[in-house]
């Protein structure tokens, strides 16, 4: 397809280019990020809901830049088109609506995504093939199972902004999932993120330290305490 030309998507078909938004070294260093000190460090109010762990080991994580898709809830064409396209350590973001009646991805669809090195799937939607799954590898978070398969008949759309269980995504964002959840940092926060969750987890250390020795100041919560009118 000439890239100069704009083509003319059928109503509900949409297939935009990979999006690569972040240099590969700054996404390696987020690796060591836990879901959680990320979503501390946004506000606390940021995060996929709803979404399980399918992949068996929760010490597996995910931490890639987001290949999107929307899809028809039951239907996996536009996931077989996406896996032509990814890069090695990408990571599928699929908003399937939160349907959970049929399996948008299941062990076939993991079979091809260890063969281009995919780094991972999240879905608001279901998988099935759960013994596959859980041989883990491949991260896959998903809202729910089922034994009934998918259809192939679209539409869907490949690299474009949608919603995934609460979590507002858009192609190239970087994508962390661990044993607590699935976050989605945008790609331009990206960079400005990074000093501050390892200053949080530096200091999280600190807690951890003064609670195991119980060492811990009482100022700091009396301190709160006293604020709101309690005569501690």
């Amino acid at each position: 397809m000439n890239a100069s030309v704009t083509p003319q998507w059928p109503v509900g078909y949409r297939i935009n280019p990979r999006v690569e938004a972040l240099p590969q070294a700054l996404i390696e260093q987020f690796r060591a990020i836990p879901v959680a000190v990320a979503g501390d460090c946004m506000g606390r109010c940021i995060g996929a809901r709803g979404l399980h762990a399918y992949h068996g080991d929760l010490s597996l994580k995910l931490c890639g830049p987001a290949f999107t898709l929307r899809v028809r809830p039951g239907d996996n064409l536009m996931v077989h088109k996406a896996l032509m396209m990814v890069q090695p350590g990408d990571v599928l973001v699929i908003d399937g609506a939160g349907d959970v009646s049929q399996a948008v991805i299941g062990g076939l669809v993991r079979t091809t995504a260890l063969r281009v090195r995919l780094g991972g799937i999240v879905i608001d939607g279901a998988v099935r093939d759960l013994e596959e799954l859980a041989e883990g590898v491949v991260p896959v978070f998903a809202a729910g199972h089922t034994h009934r398969g998918p259809s192939k008949d679209g539409p869907g759309e490949i690299n474009v902004p949608i919603a995934c269980a609460g979590l507002c995504v858009l192609p190239g964002d970087l994508v962390l999932g661990d044993a607590d959840g699935v976050i989605a940092i945008p790609a331009a926060e990206v960079a400005a993120l990074l000093p501050r969750a390892l200053a949080h987890l530096e200091r999280e250390e600190g807690i951890r330290t003064t609670n195991r020795l119980g060492t811990a100041d009482p100022e700091r919560f009396d301190a709160l305490l006293r604020g709101k009118g309690l005569p501690v």
